[in-house]
C-alpha cells in the first residue's frame, strides 16, 4: 500500500488484508481542466506510476481523496488560515467527498472511485477555531475529519459511504480485491 495515512492503514488491518507500506513522493498536481473524480483518478494513477518494479504477486494500491464544493476541489489546507476558510465555506452547505483507489499489478492498472455527499450544519467561528486548535485539520482534505469532533457536532447528513469520507471506500475496495486478487 502506497499511503502514509494512518486511517487507510487501519482500514486494511480491519479488512485483514496483508500489506506493507511503501510511499513514494510525487508532485500532486493535475491539469486544471479536470473536475471531480477525474482529479482523484488522475492523482491516484500518478501515485501508482511511481512504482515500476512490481513483484509478480504484488498489487500496488494508491489513493487520493478530495472535497468537491461549488465546482472546485478542496484538498489539504496549507495552514490554519486556509483550514478556517475551507470550514467556513463548507458550513451550512452540502459537498462531495471523492476518493479514488488505483490498483496496479504487473498485468494491469485499474482505478475505482466513490462519491459521498456530506452536509454540515452552520458552524460558528468559535466552533471552527476550537476544532483547528484541538485537532489536526491540516492533513485532511477539506480541512476536516468526519471521525473527529467536527464530524460529531457539525455534520447533519451523509449520503453514501462513511469510510469513503474518512479516506477509503472500504466496501468497494474489499469487493474489488476479492473479485480480482484471490
Amino acid at each position: 500500500m502506497a499511503s502514509g495515512s494512518p486511517r487507510r492503514q487501519q482500514f486494511f488491518k480491519d479488512m485483514e488484508v496483508p500489506f506493507t507500506i511503501n510511499v513514494k513522493e510525487v508532485n500532486e498536481t493535475y491539469p486544471s481542466d479536470l473536475k471531480e473524480e477525474k482529479i482523484t483518478n488522475y492523482l491516484a494513477e500518478l501515485k501508482a506510476s511511481a512504482f515500476t518494479d512490481i513483484d509478480e504477486n504484488d498489487v500496488i494500491i494508491t489513493s487520493d481523496t478530495l472535497v468537491w464544493h461549488q465546482n472546485k476541489a478542496l484538498g489539504k489546507p496549507k495552514n490554519e488560515t486556509e483550514a478556517f476558510e475551507m470550514l467556513k465555506e463548507l458550513s451550512g452547505n452540502t459537498h462531495k467527498v471523492i476518493t479514488s483507489v488505483c490498483f496496479k499489478s504487473n498485468d494491469k492498472i485499474e482505478t475505482i472511485f466513490d462519491v459521498t455527499e456530506v452536509t454540515f450544519s452552520t458552524l460558528t467561528d468559535q466552533m471552527i477555531h476550537f476544532y483547528i486548535k484541538n485537532f489536526n485539520p491540516l492533513d485532511k482534505a477539506g480541512a476536516y475529519g468526519i471521525q473527529d469532533w467536527i464530524g460529531e457536532v457539525g455534520i447533519t447528513k451523509i449520503n453514501g459511504s462513511y469510510t469513503n469520507v474518512v479516506g477509503l471506500p472500504v466496501a468497494k475496495v474489499y469487493k474489488y480485491l476479492n473479485d480480482n486478487f484471490k
